[in-house]
């Protein structure tokens, strides 16, 4: 039953990284990658020699100084001891079809350092790939970009010193600022309220959301609006009373302080 619950889990992120990715792309490839790209465009992600392959990512594409080759990434949340094998299997199957370089890399949203061979060494073979992890991003950053999909990441990314609960109202917030409406906001938010499972941050996500959730609808209420004039009102005569008081004091005339738009 705990295999099925983690495979169910896994089929969950891997669902939410297929949907997003093409817009985040470019943030992952910048920020973790660490890649120059200037141009990419599709590959077909179905690989069939002997078996049917569907890597996550593939794209072909040309970096600034003017390398072309296929950029393959696969998403991970929980080490595979195969990892190492499956990637030089795909990587194998990709230079069989297209005949061209494969740069290849692994990314880990799972918690902590993930621990995957990233090589095979023989006597007559050779393969590697890159080994990256989310969390080795500032949060911060990921949360700076214009779409949704790329501060989404902000989650999986490294909160420094941050309290949890702040980080996560901060990505709530933005997250919620850049939705283009209701639907997406909420498709948005159930992404989110998924991924944070990976980081053990679902009490600390309820916080966040509960408080961003009651001061989005506070604004956006009438009465809430119409009592915060109010306030701002009584705050400002509370202040124009404690100033006639103070000119008061200074035994300055009653018409005079009436004159400056305080009151007696």
């Amino acid at each position: 039953m705990a295999k099925i619950k983690d495979s169910n889990r896994t089929n969950r992120y891997d669902k939410i990284f297929r949907e997003n990715m093409e817009i985040a792309l470019p943030g992952v490839i910048r920020y973790l990658l660490g890649l120059d790209i200037v141009s990419s465009e599709e590959v077909p992600d179905e690989i069939q020699h002997t078996k049917e392959r569907k890597p996550d990512l593939l794209k072909k594409v040309v970096d600034a100084d003017g390398r072309n080759y296929i950029l393959h990434i696969e998403y991970q949340a929980k080490a595979d001891k195969d990892m190492v094998y499956r990637m030089a299997e795909y990587s194998i199957m990709l230079q069989w079809k297209y005949r061209t370089d494969i740069k290849q890399y692994v990314v880990f949203i799972g918690a902590g350092s993930p621990k995957m061979t990233e090589s095979i060494e023989k006597e007559d073979f050779y393969f590697r790939y890159h080994l990256l992890s989310l969390s080795s991003v500032d949060y911060k950053i990921f949360l700076s970009a214009n779409e949704p999909e790329e501060k989404l990441l902000a989650v999986l990314a490294d909160f420094k010193n941050d309290d949890p609960v702040i980080a996560l109202k901060s990505i709530l917030t933005e997250v919620k600022s850049f939705a283009k409406s209701d639907l997406a906001e909420d498709r948005y938010f159930n992404q989110l309220r998924i991924l944070v499972q990976l980081r053990n941050l679902e009490t600390q996500f309820d916080e966040a959301m509960e408080t961003v959730t009651k001061f989005f609808k506070e604004e956006k209420d009438p009465l809430y609006k119409r009592g915060e004039a109010k306030g701002k009102e009584e705050g400002e005569h509370l202040k124009a009373v404690a100033i006639a008081k103070e000119l008061k004091s200074e035994g300055l005339a009653n018409d005079f302080i009436a004159k400056t738009g305080s009151v007696n």
